[in-house]
């Protein structure tokens, strides 16, 4: 009798396995001919998808990235986001330019951010772009001088739904970075030397936050008002349950630099970053995970849904997670 338990032990314990090995997910590469820089990615639907990067390229897919096509836009510099803010309506941001799409990315118009004579002599390079809501947005970066050095921090911001700008004043002169908005209130930007700032205004005024770090954040992703992730350089992890009022470094073995942080779900969270490196959290951010993604090049982008996400990056590597 033993033996039978024994055995129905381990064939309970096999079964039990099994399906378990055949449900993890993996990351895979996409070929789609690119060989320049990818740095934004953008999916409207498990379908269809948007990817963009160095020199203008943009490219889409409506078969869930089995064939992308390429998009020819005005714009020559490299494409710094892809943005939706719901299926129809996205924007691309291309150094000093903008563009929008009112038709899901059949076709994209330029729209005019600023008046050159504005800034005198510095010239203007926007990395960013979030909507409150229908028509309030803003678009963030910093503008540079004429040896490229970052002079102060840019905020522009729209009530029209993007036709006409205006420039918003915060307290900073770091480059910043990224921008993420939660309601049409509540607004989160991170940038250089670990800034990071706030707007409970839709965007009208900004604070600063205490990080508790000096080092550079690339990215800031927030599931809600109180729930927020920053990742920036030197493996920099930063999480928050109060919307910022205290930031908790989270330690890992990980030291690479972080480019991007995503969160598809409450719980379940991925960060992407130099060398290849691609993290899973499915704690609220609180321990993380290496996965594989079978190359070593630099991923600078990345979108996550619960059931599919994609990351880009150096030499037009595209990666497909799958669940």
């Amino acid at each position: 009798m033993i033996w039978k338990k024994i055995a129905f032990f381990y064939i309970f314990t096999f079964l039990a396995v099994v399906p378990a090995l055949h449900a993890q997910s993996s990351w895979n590469q996409i070929k789609n001919g690119a060989t320049s820089d990818l740095v934004a990615v953008y999916f409207t639907s498990a379908e269809r998808g948007f990817i963009a990067g160095d020199k203008g390229y943009l490219a889409q897919t409506t078969d869930g990235g089995k064939t992308w096509a390429q998009q020819l836009i005005n714009a020559d510099e490299d494409i710094n986001e892809i943005y939706f803010r719901n299926d129809k309506n996205g924007y691309v941001v291309a150094g000093k330019k903008m563009f929008l799409t009112d038709n899901g990315g059949h076709s994209w118009r330029e729209i005019k951010i600023y008046d050159p004579k504005s800034f005198r002599t510095a010239a203007p390079e926007f990395l960013s772009v979030r909507f409150a809501d229908k028509k309030r947005g803003l678009i963030v970066g910093s503008l540079l001088n004429k040896n490229d050095e970052v002079i102060d921090s840019l905020v522009m911001r729209t009530d029209d739904g993007g036709e006409t700008w205006w420039r918003v004043i915060v307290p900073s002169k770091l480059e910043l970075f990224h921008l993420v908005f939660v309601g049409s209130s509540r607004g989160w930007i991170v940038g250089d030397k670990g800034l990071i700032l706030t707007t409970q205004d839709g965007g009208l005024s900004w604070q600063k936050q205490t990080s508790g770090v000096d080092t550079t954040l690339y990215n800031v992703d927030f599931r809600d008002s109180e729930e927020g992730y920053v990742v920036g350089g030197k493996g920099t992890i930063l999480r928050t349950e109060n919307g910022g009022e205290t930031w908790e470094l989270v330690k890992t073995n990980f030291p690479s630099t972080f480019l991007r942080v995503d969160f598809a779900d409450d719980k379940n969270g991925w960060i992407v970053g130099y060398g290849g490196t691609i993290l899973r959290s499915s704690d609220k951010g609180r321990t993380w995970i290496k996965q594989e993604s079978n190359s070593k090049e630099n991923l600078y982008g990345l979108f996550m849904m619960k059931k599919y996400g994609w990351a880009v990056g150096a030499k037009g590597l595209i990666v497909q997670y799958q669940k």
